[in-house]
């Protein structure tokens, strides 16, 4: 049929035993409800604004719907006789002090102040007795200001936390930060000028770095509770608190006396610019680093095995190595080979370079080798010869062919200082990828190479300080900076000794440090390790007893602590835990056990760690070494800082009463599983055997909303303190409070990156408007209800059983998504159900009966029933998403709430959550069928009721009077019992708000002259139900403006229909100064 459709969409569960598992069955297009015209006569009886549906939204269906009460209090308004409206005082108009707008930046610290007074965390806590839940809180570093990473956080684990409170759990959540390490330290000398920084003792550094933590927490902390999260902030835990560090040094200690710590020389990143070692979560690898790679050649001199084939080509035979460190070449041991690649012996080609045969770009240099070497013979991997040609525009005959097999034990004359270094055979990291299929290898700068090196015994060289600069002993390089002027230098001495063949620009990705955002080395010097490789069997399993969200964070830890070399966890630093170990003078044996170790705990426990700087050798060292003690000094190192955080199991939930490990769970960045999630599975297994939690949850980055990283040089941060309490300009940034920001957190798939800005934020904050206006709606129209008055189930109209049948299934759904920690569905549920089916169904008809049935009717007060049921149930679901609202409305009560044990909610998180209604959910499949067809009945209902509305016919729809005609005798049936319901809520006049409905046996007698309101459509996509739409018979009633052919039959009240004439002459008339 052709009819105009409504603009308005709503999703309709149609036969929904699982609200979340079943799609929506069709998109109903409704009218809108009457509200706009509510306004009128609230601003009649100075009343203020309600509305579900705030702002311009009500007003543009003001036209299609019209109510009796509201259109009398319009003309009224309008300045008819003095008569008209003399009924609204019989009226039951919402009522609600509860405001419609938020005015969250003064609200929500008012309800944050309520809960502070008292003590509400607490008192939950305390109350519940449904087992313990502990969410261990991962440290934010305590150096500068919040970001939305540390947002999102903190609001997902807030709301598992309010979540497990309703369920009764006792919720243990201490919030931690880590104070310790080099980022403090930095920040704390770029605060001094250079006298102050040369007088700085570390004591001194100390207390500075501790004082720059301590007052850094104290602000982060008030931002977390600015967002609403609940938590123990009256006793953090502070990775600087003596009672942690000792639990710490007690960590260290036990892997220490099973011997999974040990010192070695060996290479490790280094960063320059910060002076220290470096864990492998504490690199990042930007976009863009280009390298000078170099292709350098060394001279064979020996090939003991190979002695006949090799002979012709000497003396210029040569190893082609590539590498993207020159500056290493002076700590060279070795060369590499692949024992299974084929290599060849190539003859490079006399004559000059084709410069259109280089590939690649202009930057590019050739050595002086090809123009002074008459014959040159390069050993290269042989798959790799026509890419090396084209490389270097020399065309490669070859020679001969061999295995790398063959290669190993021939020598070479170090191109630098003439040593005679061996060609040895490497592992699967020698491949034709890329450079020449023979490897530079230099034990003292890589982790290959020192795996390779410890095979065949070569020296371990590193010639390199701790300032990044060439030592003496890279003798005519002492000095030079390696990553600057040591590099260049490096390349052009081999270049003029003739051992360079080209260097070019290399774009790839290489380690910087995290904190200065410089790049880094590596380089062996004598450092700590934990021996990943001591247990790292029995962390992959402690790793598969977990339970990981999303499951393939799972992979992702497995496959890193699979591969991750020994735990570098010693720091050249001052700020931080000591390493507790003595070193002889003499011999630099280190002094380290258990009784030394326990003493020092003991001392740390008590004075904290500054004590192992101000204290002597003597005082530090057990009784039974003070005759030794001037044989040993202090060891200076300190303690990696994700060995500090990977110990706060150990230190909190093992050292707190009422805690325990392993957690329940711990939530952080996706980064952690090789942070903060890994460290404390390597502590905890090492000494306990055991993952220190049962569940992990991952979220991702938070970008702006076009999916770029954030950063100030971009200009698209956005910061949730301006989110919140609203930017300099209120217009262009204004306060939406940390509700609004806790809805986004929940509104997106924090499994993945996830986006936010502007645009989100004004989303976000319309829904919230919306959800609002809905709990208002239902507050407002409970403001006379007493639990007393609730009418039982058995008694309720069947709309009112089908409202609880889908509240029900809506709550066991949500309680669905909050234990699986998927919060957007739960998002999703309460945004279609909350805000549109609720809203734009049962609210628009149960406007009816709420204002014009009657103060304590049956309909009334069966509909306030279900009301009650809804207001209580929704405030539950939404309480841990939006605290802030639910607390807000829980204050607005117009009734007591008692909980299921008899105790009195004084607070919305002391109701307990929501008992499942088994009663509810068993309402007839039968009957939720019909209610689905009756829905899509009503759809259609309004689309020829639009038409006829267009048409002049009538102007709103209780002007109307709707035919029905079916040939399913089982439909007909129904439809024509719901027209005569013994319940005037069920009626189908009062679903489609028009004033009669009839259902027609037959289309034989219909006359035709009104076809064009007229129309047929299938329910379900076979029941086919014909409509048409006239003029309602009868006169229109006073008060609320149904058609009625009795209005006119009560010499009484002349102008009222039969049922507000029973409504009427049961209530008293008012005094006139009550209606002025």
């Amino acid at each position: 049929m052709a009819v105009q459709n409504s603009s308005y969409k709503v999703i309709l569960l149609k036969n929904c035993p699982s609200f979340r598992k079943t799609p929506p069955v069709s998109f109903l297009y409704l009218r809108k409800c009457s509200s706009s015209q509510v306004l009128s006569l609230l601003s009649l009886l100075n009343v203020r604004h309600y509305s579900t549906y705030p702002g311009p939204e009500i007003c543009s269906s003001a036209k299609r719907r019209s109510r009796g009460p509201v259109m009398a209090a319009k003309k009224a308004s309008e300045g008819l006789k003095k008569d008209d409206g003399k009924y609204k005082h019989t009226v039951d108009l919402p009522q609600a002090t509860f405001g419609l707008r938020a005015n969250s930046t003064v609200r929500e610290p008012e309800i944050q102040k309520l809960w502070d007074e008292h003590q509400v965390f607490k008192r939950v806590v305390d109350r519940n007795d449904g087992g313990s839940f502990i969410l261990h809180d991962g440290p934010p570093y305590a150096n500068g200001d919040l970001h939305m990473g540390h947002a999102l956080n903190k609001i997902l684990k807030d709301i598992i936390n309010r979540y497990k409170l309703l369920q009764n759990f006792k919720v243990q959540y201490v919030p931690g930060w880590d104070c310790h390490g080099l980022p403090i330290e930095l920040k704390v000398l770029q605060s001094l000028d250079e006298v102050t920084r040369k007088e700085l003792t570390p004591l001194k550094l100390r207390k500075k770095a501790a004082k720059f933590a301590t007052a850094t927490v104290k602000a982060q902390m008030a931002s977390f509770r600015r967002y609403g999260v609940w938590g123990d902030w009256d006793h953090p835990y502070l990775t600087l608190d003596p009672e942690y560090e000792a639990a710490q040094i007690e960590v260290f200690g036990k892997m220490a006396i099973q011997g999974f710590i040990y010192r070695g020389r060996k290479p490790v990143h280094w960063s320059p610019s910060s002076r220290t070692a470096l864990a492998e979560a504490e690199l990042e690898y930007p976009e863009g680093h280009v390298s000078n790679s170099m292709y350098a050649i060394f001279k064979l001199v020996n090939a003991p095995n190979l002695c006949n084939l090799l002979e012709e080509f000497f003396p210029n035979l040569c190893l082609a190595i590539w590498t993207t460190t020159p500056w290493t070449i002076p700590a060279n041991a070795a060369v590499a080979v692949n024992p299974k690649l084929q290599y060849a012996i190539v003859e490079v080609q006399s004559g000059s370079t084709d410069s259109s045969t280089l590939s690649g770009n202009a930057k590019k240099k050739l050595g002086n080798v090809f123009e002074e070497y008459e014959k040159l013979f390069l050993i290269v991997a042989l798959d790799l010869v026509p890419t090396l040609e084209a490389k270097w525009g020399k065309k490669l005959l070859i020679k001969k062919k061999l295995l790398g097999s063959d290669l190993e034990n021939c020598s070479y004359v170090h191109p630098i200082d003439g040593r005679d270094c061996p060609v040895v055979i490497g592992g699967d990291y020698i491949t034709t990828e890329s450079g020449t299929g023979l490897v530079h290898t230099a034990p003292g700068h890589g982790q290959e190479d020192y795996v390779t090196g410890l095979k065949y015994g070569l020296p371990i060289l590193s010639p390199v300080d701790d300032d990044g600069k060439f030592t003496e002993e890279a003798a005519q390089f002492n000095g030079l900076d390696v990553l600057g002027d040591g590099n260049i230098a490096v390349i052009e001495y081999l270049d003029k000794h003739l051992s360079m063949l080209m260097v070019e620009p290399y774009k790839h990705k290489y380690p910087y440090d995290w904190r200065t955002k410089k790049p880094t080395i590596f380089r062996a010097t004598e450092q700590w390790f934990a021996s990943v490789e001591g247990f790292r069997n029995a962390a992959i399993d402690a790793i598969s007893q977990v339970t990981w969200i999303p499951s393939q964070g799972e992979k992702r830890i497995i496959a890193m602590t699979s591969s991750r070399s020994d735990w570098c966890i010693s720091r050249q630093r001052t700020w931080g835990v000591p390493i507790p170990v003595f070193y002889h003078v003499e011999t630099k044996e280190p002094l380290m056990n258990e009784e030394t170790i326990d003493h020092v705990k003991s001392i740390i426990s008590q004075k904290g760690s500054d004590a192992w700087w101000y204290m002597t050798v003597e005082e530090l060292l057990p009784d039974t070494y003070h005759d030794k003690a001037s044989d040993y000094e202090k060891g200076t190192d300190t303690m990696d800082v994700w060995f500090d955080s990977g110990s706060s199991w150990a230190a909190v939930l093992e050292k707190r009463n009422g805690l325990s490990s392993p957690a329940d769970l711990y939530l952080e960045g996706t980064d952690q599983h090789r942070g903060w999630f890994q460290s404390s599975l390597l502590t905890s297994v090492a000494t306990k055997g055991r993952a220190p939690y049962s569940a992990v949850v991952t979220h991702g980055f938070v970008l702006d909303e076009r999916g770029f990283k954030m950063s100030k040089s971009l200009g698209n941060v956005v910061d949730p303190v301006t989110i919140i309490e609203g930017g300099k300009n209120k217009v262009e940034s204004p306060p939406y409070g940390a509700d609004v920001l806790r809805l986004w957190a929940s509104s997106i798939d924090y499994t993945g990156d996830v986006m936010i800005g502007h645009q989100v934020l004004r989303q976000m904050s319309d829904i919230y408007r919306k959800l609002r206006g809905t709990l208002r709606f239902l507050l407002a129209n409970l403001h006379d209800w007493k639990v007393d008055y609730v009418v039982p189930y058995h008694e309720l109209p069947k709309i009112d059983q089908h409202a609880l049948f889908q509240l029900e299934n809506v709550v066991k759904n949500i309680k669905e998504g909050y234990e699986q920690y998927q919060f957007f569905k739960i998002f999703q549920i309460i945004q279609r159900f909350v805000i549109v089916d609720l809203s734009n169904f049962y609210f628009d008809v149960a406007k009816d009966r709420l204002y014009v049935g009657g103060t304590t009717s049956f309909t009334r007060r069966s509909c306030q029933s279900v009301l009650a049921e809804h207001l209580l149930s929704l405030v539950k679901v939404v309480a841990p998403i939006l605290p802030h609202l639910a607390e807000d409305v829980w204050q607005h009560l117009p009734f007591q709430y008692t909980n299921e044990e008899g105790q009195i909610a004084k607070f919305v998180f002391e109701s307990r959550w929501p008992i499942i209604k088994e009663r509810y959910l068993a309402f007839p499949v039968e009957e939720v069928n019909f209610w689905g067809k009756i829905l899509e009945l009503r759809t259609e209902v309004n689309k020829v009721l639009e038409v006829a509305r267009s048409g002049k016919l009538i102007g709103s729809s209780l002007e109307a009077k709707v035919y029905l005609h079916t040939s399913d005798d089982t439909l007909a049936a129904r439809l024509t019992e719901a027209c005569k319901s013994e319940t005037d809520a069920d009626t189908l006049p009062r679903i489609f708000i028009t004033s009669q409905v009839e259902v027609l046996p037959s289309l034989e007698n219909e006359h035709t002259e009104d076809a064009s309101y007229t129309g047929e459509f299938l329910i379900g996509g076979k029941d086919r139900v014909w409509i048409r739409v006239t003029r309602a018979a009868g006169s229109k009633c006073e008060r609320c403006w149904n058609f009625s052919p009795q209005v006119g039959s009560f010499d009484e009240h002349p102008s009222l229909c039969s049922r507000c004439y029973n409504v009427v002459a049961g209530q008293p008339e008012p005094a006139l100064a009550a209606v002025s």
